[in-house]
């Protein structure tokens, strides 16, 4: 399935000697959460930092957030608490040092973010209101706006970037594919920087003593998905080409409330909305998840995602509702105004109306496998946030840590990278060939639409083996046709890198045959003790290599 993959290390041909250079000391791939705070982190004490935004930041997964940043600091919390929560939803995959620097180190990034200016949300007396979401035991989630909390950490950072001197932004760019040199002298590949192509200036190398990717996850391989259309995974999938391990793919989050109104995208209704008091309810009124879970509709997401799903089999409906009309309708438009305005662009009135909900694929939970400050497999090569892999999150990521991860790994990352910044790196002479395409070709736009398609269908809330099977055929045969292309523009080479991603991640589902957490096998119902392993997997393999979820994380 992956041999037409597996062969390609550079979407391009190129060669080094030919293309305009950039140098820097900290090349950071990604200008969301994780980016942002790594470029800030890693410019501090006089670092030279180059910031690679593919698109605007409007457009940026966390700007699109809409469920808070969860943190342990009202009265009556704990850490301790905290990492129970996280520990239960990951469904016996999370790593016990991961998670004790994501909940400890978390509530210090807040009271920074409250430093640097962030407007969060606050009761009558001036103080932080804290709500609650799925599969936390206490109120610790802190929102702006109720759901507008993305677009205004976004704000926050971005309005420091332009203080931190040494930090160059470049927007609207596009990284193609790492750089490496292999076998240095310590008989290992070292990235160099990346290849990239700015909308101006066209193709161009940024040499680098350590790059950062912070490039998000890869939701747009499905085809009912909450992420932007940047989320295509191009991160993820030039960490493979270049060699690094990646791992837990097979566990993407679908989130189980997306607005669901035929011929419109889909948009996010957050967790918060249930955290205030929201039912869900069926056609005929019923409030199944009562009987589902004690949690009821707070269970966690992957619980409630399965939830609709059958519901929405035993009912032959296309989506449940949120039902709010019990809650005081004041009270809910000061709380979610953001909300109540998209609402009312559909007719719809909570207040008076249940609103259509259905699952939609969410958060990347594997990712290029890190240590916990951000180190890959290959030097010179850090990541942090969605398109990277802790083994924070196990096997389902609990509600509102992923702001939390990305302020964390993302400040642990810069801080890494700046110690190597002393570091010498010339550039070296590479060369990419890549021979003409013996294949007819294929229309992107149909191998795009079907790929999410099939990714939606049969590696969705719900797998079977023969099924997976099935898709790692269609994926065989789009690889053949696809990715021995050669595209000059940002729309081909993002199907190259969904092909990528979508294979990988059918691969790892096929290999674990069980059920945990967000991965549900309907031919192996139950959690199986052999699988409670992290399975990362390199460029080449044919079997993953094990980590022991109790074991320390290592690249």
């Amino acid at each position: 399935m992956l041999e037409a993959i597996d062969q390609r290390r550079y979407l391009i041909p190129f060669r080094s000697q030919l293309l305009p250079h950039v140098f820097t000391d900290t090349l950071v791939i990604g200008a969301g959460v994780a980016g942002l705070r790594a470029a800030i982190e890693a410019a501090a004490d006089g670092g030279d930092v180059i910031l690679l935004g593919k698109g605007p930041r409007s457009q940026s997964a966390t700007a699109w957030a809409q469920g808070g940043i969860a943190a342990a600091r009202a009265a009556g919390d704990s850490v301790d608490e905290h990492i129970k929560d996280t520990t239960v939803a990951g469904a016996g995959l999370c790593d016990a040092a991961a998670v004790d620097v994501l909940v400890r180190e978390g509530r210090d990034a807040v009271d920074e973010l409250l430093e640097w200016g962030m407007r969060f949300d606050r009761d009558e007396d001036g103080a932080i209101a804290y709500g609650r979401e799925g599969g936390h035991g206490r109120h610790r989630v802190l929102h702006t706006d109720g759901a507008a909390t993305g677009r205004e950490l976004m704000r926050c950072l971005s309005d420091i970037v332009p203080r931190v001197n040494g930090i160059r932004e470049f927007d609207d760019c596009f990284a193609l594919d790492l750089l490496t040199r292999d076998g240095d002298e310590s008989g290992e590949s070292r990235v160099l920087g990346a290849i990239t192509h700015h909308t101006r200036f066209g193709l161009q190398i940024i040499w680098a003593r350590s790059t950062i990717l912070a490039s998000g996850g890869a939701g747009q391989a499905y085809r009912e998905t909450t992420n932007p259309k940047v989320a295509t995974g191009d991160g993820l999938a030039m960490a493979y080409r270049a060699g690094a391990r990646v791992g837990d793919l097979e566990f993407m989050q679908f989130h189980p409330t997306t607005l669901y109104v035929a011929g419109s995208a889909r948009q996010l209704i957050s967790e918060a909305v249930r955290g205030e008091g929201a039912y869900l309810v069926d056609q005929d009124g019923h409030r199944f998840m009562v009987e589902g879970h004690e949690l009821a509709e707070l269970a966690p997401r992957d619980v409630v995602s399965r939830a609709i799903v059958d519901r929405l089999a035993r009912t032959q409906s296309e989506a449940v509702y949120l039902d709010v009309r019990h809650l005081d309708r004041d009270g809910f438009r000061r709380r979610f105004p953001g909300l109540v305005r998209e609402l009312a662009a559909f007719d719809l009135d909570p207040a008076r109306h249940l609103i259509p909900v259905h699952p939609s694929a969410h958060y990347t939970i594997g990712g290029v496998w890190t240590d916990l400050e951000g180190q890959t497999s290959l030097r010179g090569l850090l990541a942090a946030g969605e398109v990277s892999c802790t083994g924070a999150h196990g096997a389902n990521r609990l509600a509102s840590n992923s702001l939390l991860e990305g302020l964390v790994f993302g400040r642990r990352a810069g801080r890494r990278a700046r110690r190597q910044a002393g570091q010498s790196q010339a550039p070296i002479k590479i060369v990419s060939e890549i021979p003409e395409p013996e294949h007819a070709d294929l229309d992107l736009f149909d191998v795009a639409s079907s790929l999410r398609s099939a990714m939606w269908r049969h590696v969705g809330i719900v797998r079977t083996g023969r099924r997976l099977d099935d898709v790692q055929d269609m994926f065989a045969f789009w690889g053949r046709y696809t990715m021995d292309m050669i595209f000059d523009e940002p729309a081909g080479w993002e199907v190259q890198n969904l092909l990528t991603n979508g294979a990988l991640m059918t691969r790892a589902a096929r290999w674990r045959t069980e059920s945990r957490g967000v991965h549900c096998r309907l031919d192996h119902p139950e959690p199986d003790a052999a699988f409670t392993t992290h399975a990362c997997w390199r460029r080449g393999d044919h079997a993953p290599v094990r980590v022991n979820a109790t074991e320390t994380v290592t690249p």
